[in-house]
């Protein structure tokens, strides 16, 4: 499975958030590690400079094997939180999957 972390111009990409982000993720789908593919985060600030509300963004797209892409997206006022939602949508989103095609 492998990770890759984006990050837009108004967020620094340095190694200490990738290594956390990247650990959480792996603890966080390791039920999934053998049916995904990669995963790539996305993390933006999209006011920049200007503080507001629910500004951070996360986009979650993970690539099972032999399946189309899933994407979810959060906002929240720190990357921490927006990662935290987004990591729980794609849990949801994964579980959902994968149980519909071991129905079928």
């Amino acid at each position: 499975m492998k990770i890759q972390i984006n990050t837009d111009k108004h967020i620094e990409g340095h190694e200490r958030l990738e290594a956390y982000f990247s650990g959480e993720l792996e603890k966080g789908l390791a039920r999934f590690e053998d049916k995904i593919t990669r995963i790539e985060v996305h993390f933006g600030d999209e006011n920049g400079e200007k503080f507001s509300v629910n500004d951070k963004k996360c986009v979650i797209e993970v690539r099972p094997v032999k399946l189309q892409p899933i994407t979810v997206t959060e906002h929240a006022d720190t990357l921490e939180k927006a990662f935290s939602g987004a990591l729980t949508k794609v849990k949801k989103s994964l579980t959902t999957t994968f149980e519909k095609l071991k129905a079928h």
